[in-house]
């Protein structure tokens, strides 16, 4: 029978000593994962990419670029200069058009309004800038927000169709107003919407595209509110995801015969964290499913 390797007796000096290094070992850990996760990540903005084919979009369209953000928040975590220099980030992409899918601001102090022109207005994209508002929006002033955007150039669809052109070739952006108020009228907007050509809509919140897909027109729907859960625990998700957002949390989806994306979004609410889940800018070029 082999001999047992005798361990060392440990004197109660080296006994402290081992507990005092282990406690600083500890202490240093969670210190820099509290770091990371409220000063490193929230920062980190991630650029992601998708090209989607969608059966309805007519050749003249083909490789069009759309670039969205969500949920800005600003307010919360994001501030004036983040915000500038996220525009900065988007005008940077070239898009065809800039897509904004709610939550602009979490609370509106002195400056915010000021601080929210100075950034939005800036936006830049050939075929503009379109929006809808989100819960937090209706939450604080909705009436301001749509203030900013109209100054800003920037086209908000609150239950209302924008329609692109490329000579003959039609491309259509939808949006309905906030689910979680109530205020979605996706009648009114299919009542508006021609026949032909790709439909896009934008709603605030993801789990919309139960009902949206269900009426067959739409091609694609673009969302946010979710911002990923903020935290994403690997193997299992997102432990926490508000209202709307529990079926859809984020990235692509396909919903019967519709796409959905739902952006992580950029900003935060509390608690202002993030892991595994970092800020993001989506770039989604399209492809026609039709024939040249």
């Amino acid at each position: 029978m082999a001999e047992l390797t005798k361990l060392p007796r440990l004197s109660r000096r080296g006994f402290i000593k081992l507990a005092w290094n282990a406690l600083l070992g500890g202490t240093a850990m969670g210190l820099g994962g509290a770091f990371y996760v409220t000063k490193v990540e929230p920062g980190w903005v991630q650029t992601t990419t998708q090209v989607l084919t969608l059966p309805r979009l007519q050749p003249a369209f083909n490789g069009y670029r759309l670039v969205q953000i969500s949920d800005l928040h600003l307010e919360t975590w994001m501030d004036a200069e983040r915000l500038l220099d996220l525009v900065e980030r988007v005008n940077q992409l070239e898009a065809d058009l800039v897509v904004i899918t709610g939550d602009f601001v979490t609370a509106i102090f002195e400056n915010t309004v000021a601080d929210l022109l100075a950034s939005l207005s800036k936006l830049e994209a050939r075929d503009g800038v379109v929006a809808v508002l989100g819960n937090h929006d209706h939450w604080t002033n909705a009436n301001t927000i749509r203030s900013v955007l109209a100054a800003s150039g920037i086209v908000e669809l609150p239950n209302q169709v924008h329609t692109l052109r490329r000579g003959s070739a039609e491309l259509h952006l939808a949006g309905v107003d906030d689910y979680m108020e109530d205020l979605a009228r996706l009648p009114e907007v299919l009542a508006q919407l021609p026949p032909q050509g790709a439909a896009i809509l934008l709603v605030h919140e993801p789990d919309f595209a139960d009902i949206s897909a269900a009426s067959g027109r739409f091609d694609l729907q673009l969302s946010g509110h979710s911002h990923g859960g903020q935290v994403v625990i690997p193997f299992y998700g997102p432990p926490i995801l508000p209202e709307f957002a529990k079926k859809y949390a984020l990235g692509l989806y396909q919903v019967g015969a519709m796409q959905l994306y739902v952006n992580r979004g950029v900003g935060m609410i509390f608690p202002a964290v993030r892991f595994n889940c970092r800020p993001e800018i989506s770039v989604i070029t399209l492809q026609s499913g039709q024939a040249a």
